[in-house]
This record gives C-alpha cells, sequence and structure tokens, in this order.
C-alpha cells in the first residue's frame, strides 16, 4: 500500500512565511513602524504641551489639549483634561492591536504566530486597566461635547460672526474626533449589546438603529483614530504658531 506523504519544507521557507502578512502587500515592517513613530513624537509633543505649556488660548481658538479651559494656580492647565483622552485611546481596542503589534510585536500581524509569552489578556498588570475603556469612553464624551462648544465659539470674533483658517480647523478637528469617539466599539456595544430581538419593541428598534449607524463609523474606526490624532496636533500647533506670531490667521468677518 502506498502512503502519499508532504515533502519536507525548508526551514528558512517557514520563517519567511512565519513573518509575512497574507493581507498586504506592503512590507511586513512598514506598519509597525509607522505606528511606532507616530505614536512616539505624539506622546512626545502631547507630553511637553501638556505638563510645560501654559498657553493655548488665541481668540477665539481653544486648543484642544485646554478643552475645557480650567485654570488653577501654577498648574498647567492640559494637566486636567489631558487625562481623558490619553485614557480613551489607551484603552481603545484598535490602539491596543496598534500598540501590541508595533512596539511589543505581539504579534507582528494577521496570520503570524504568537511569541512563546503566555498571552494573559486584560488580566494581568497594567492591561488589566483596558477593562476601564467604557468609563473613559463616557469621560471622552463630555469633553467633545466642550469641543464642539469651542468650535462654535471660533466663529464669534468680538461679537461678529466670521470664518478664519483656525475656525475651519477647529471645525474638522471636532468632527474627525466625533468620528473616532462615536465610533467606538465600546459605544456599539452600548447601543446593541446584549439584545436578544431588534424588532420586539419600540426601544429594540431604536437601539438597532443606532447600532447600524455606530457601525458605519465603527468600520473605518483605525482610520477614524488616526486622523483624529493628527488633527489634534495640526489645530494646536496652528494655535501656537499664531501666539508665537509666525502664522497670520487669514479671516472674513462680517
Amino acid at each position: 500500500m502506498n502512503v502519499a506523504l508532504s515533502k519536507p519544507v525548508a526551514k528558512q521557507a517557514n520563517r519567511d512565511r512565519a513573518v509575512r502578512n497574507p493581507y498586504s502587500v506592503l512590507p511586513n515592517w512598514l506598519y509597525p513602524t509607522f505606528v511606532v513613530v507616530a505614536l512616539s513624537l505624539f506622546g512626545v509633543f502631547a507630553v511637553w504641551v501638556v505638563f510645560f505649556q501654559r498657553d493655548g488660548h488665541y481668540a477665539p481658538y481653544l486648543s484642544p489639549f485646554y478643552s475645557p479651559l480650567i485654570q488653577v494656580g501654577p498648574i498647567p492647565p492640559g494637566v486636567w483634561v489631558a487625562w481623558a483622552p490619553l485614557a480613551f485611546r489607551l484603552t481603545c481596542y484598535y490602539y491596543r492591536k496598534a500598540y501590541f503589534r508595533s512596539f511589543f510585536w505581539h504579534p507582528r500581524s494577521c496570520a503570524v504566530p504568537e511569541s512563546n509569552r503566555r498571552y494573559r489578556g486584560e488580566t494581568a498588570f497594567p492591561w488589566v486597566f483596558n477593562n476601564f475603556h467604557r468609563f473613559a469612553f463616557y469621560a471622552t464624551v463630555v469633553q467633545v461635547g466642550f469641543l464642539w462648544f469651542d468650535a462654535v465659539i471660533a466663529f464669534d470674533f468680538g461679537g461678529r460672526l466670521g470664518i478664519g483658517l483656525g475656525s475651519l480647523l477647529m471645525i474638522a478637528n471636532v468632527v474627525l474626533l466625533s468620528g473616532y469617539t462615536f465610533g467606538c466599539h465600546a459605544f456599539r456595544h452600548l447601543a446593541g449589546g446584549e439584545l436578544d430581538c431588534f424588532t420586539c419593541s419600540i426601544a429594540a428598534r431604536a437601539r438597532h438603529q443606532l447600532w447600524k449607524g455606530i457601525t458605519v463609523l465603527n468600520i473605518k474606526h483605525d482610520r477614524w483614530a488616526w486622523a483624529s490624532l493628527f488633527s489634534v496636533a495640526a489645530t494646536d500647533i496652528y494655535i501656537r504658531l499664531l501666539l508665537a506670531g509666525m502664522l497670520h490667521d487669514p479671516r472674513w468677518v462680517t
């Protein structure tokens, strides 16, 4: 009786397959490198703004790092509000995947075997704090409300309606932040989770409609995450350049 046996595969070929992402034609190192560089640069910039800067207001524009503006003694105003978006992004489902793959190579990409380290999910310190993501979402929703207020105020130039480049930047920033915040996996679960029937009551049907709307945002959650991160930095940098006198804000005022 003949028994068909598969041919042995070279060890080098196995190693090559172990680090190749079968879902992308891009080099496997590109995404992790981008995440490490982008998050590291933003982290350094955020620390500088929050802990070493006190002025982020160029009327009528307010830096998103300082919204709502709370001034207590010598404490930098960013300290009072930065914890909310920081906690929200650190515990975000998308960012967890991004920094685990990029900073820890755990794993490097899709279909790549795990390392020999034992995976304990959100049960080990410090990852257990990821379970507080929903509460960080609540705090961030409040802050987004303040950012919308700031964006509206950005069209008020001394009691006169106007439009400046800063006004448009602040509107774009809060729209991107809203798309990221309200496309959150936790919010999606709050809207439609634990429902056995979507059509059994008016409340269930309303939750189903809300869940579908959130899902539209959630599908591109990673893009909302990066776009809003860059818009926060861009808005703050623009305001700081105005404060330093390095830029002139083009405006049309009635």
